[in-house]
């Protein structure tokens, strides 16, 4: 019996409970974890909600990222061994499998064993931020030294993995967030510039900032009224990566900038990259290497204990974190 957080039903965070569970053997393909850390993404809430892209079958399992040690290892996995120190890559679609709890399965080709610089709470804050940013700015739109990228809901994990990547490659990070009062924590984070869009003019800071040319791509999990005065910022031929819906209301889209500066507006999701093996083993290298070399680093908002699992959904809906939320086991 292992404990796990599970939901019976659509629902506020109160849904969520801690039930002693037997755990199946991991099938072929897949291995066992005993988790250490488990982080918290805003997909876990939109399924507890009923707002993902798959409907819960309850009772339902939770959870996408988790670091911890393989306690076994199901048929036909290679490169894993029992005692291995992993973590784990959203690699799949939550109903398929659910990592938070005490004892997991897992797919054995979105299991990584991580850099021992690492924490375990770092670990399994890594790879839904860091693959997520990786997918859009580096796999697609290939951020080269000078590009200016908008980066909006800067102080998310994936928001501040994207500053990271971006600055790593040599590029030019402007985080965007709503008011001013994360303005030092973000350039602390490394942020290069921070533009406050409910109180400063986003079009002519941006212009300001790149001398009139505009930002060559803009990253927005939010989408929404404001996504209209992005793309007014972006430069001819500049790109836009919609990789959430925070704001479910539909896009508007102005059809002179649209035409004139021949824009492409791209939808994203994660699973673009981690369903593709070639895709997600080039993802892996790229995020292990920056990793080993310091200039990735996860960034942890808050950290909680299994028993406040639904505290840290609280803390999650309440968008004041900087960074990952983190649980421990």
């Amino acid at each position: 019996m292992s404990r796990i957080v599970r939901f019976h039903e659509i629902g506020g965070p109160e849904v969520l409970k801690i039930e002693d569970v037997a755990v199946r053997a991991p099938k072929e393909g897949e291995v066992q974890i005993r988790t250490k850390a488990l982080g918290l993404n805003r997909a876990e809430v939109m399924f507890r909600t009923g707002q993902y892209v798959t409907d819960p079958k309850f009772p339902e399992i939770n959870g996408y990222e988790a670091a911890g040690i393989i306690e076994k290892v199901g048929p036909g996995v290679e490169g894993l061994a029992i005692g291995d120190k992993v973590s784990v890559v959203p690699c799949f679609f939550l109903g398929q499998y659910g990592l938070h709890g005490e004892l997991v399965n897992a797919p054995a080709f979105g299991v990584v064993k991580h850099p021992d610089n690492l924490s375990w709470e770092e670990a399994a804050a890594t790879w839904m931020m860091f693959v997520t940013a990786y997918g859009a700015l580096v796999d697609i739109a290939t951020v080269q030294k000078g590009d200016v990228v908008l980066i909006r809901a800067a102080s998310s994990s994936v928001g501040l993995a994207a500053i990271q990547i971006v600055n790593m490659l040599g590029g030019v990070s402007i985080a965007l967030t709503r008011g001013s009062s994360k303005r030092d924590t973000l350039l602390a984070a490394g942020a290069q510039h921070v533009i406050a869009t409910s109180e400063q003019d986003l079009v002519a800071e941006v212009r300001r900032i790149t001398d009139g040319k505009g930002a060559r791509m803009a990253f927005d999990p939010v989408g929404g009224p404001e996504v209209p005065k992005i793309l007014d910022a972006l430069v001819h031929r500049g790109i836009f990566f919609q990789y959430g819906a925070l704001d479910f209301s539909d896009v508007q889209i102005p059809v002179l900038a649209l035409l004139g500066n021949e824009l492409t507006i791209r939808g994203y999701q994660l699973m673009e990259i981690t369903q593709d093996l070639p895709r997600l083993e080039k993802a892996k290298a790229f995020i292990l290497d920056g990793l080993a070399s310091g200039d990735l680093k996860p960034v942890i908002g808050k950290t909680f204990k299994l028993d406040e699992i639904v505290e840290a959904h609280r803390f999650m809906e309440s968008n004041e974190q900087v960074g990952k939320i983190v649980v421990t086991v």
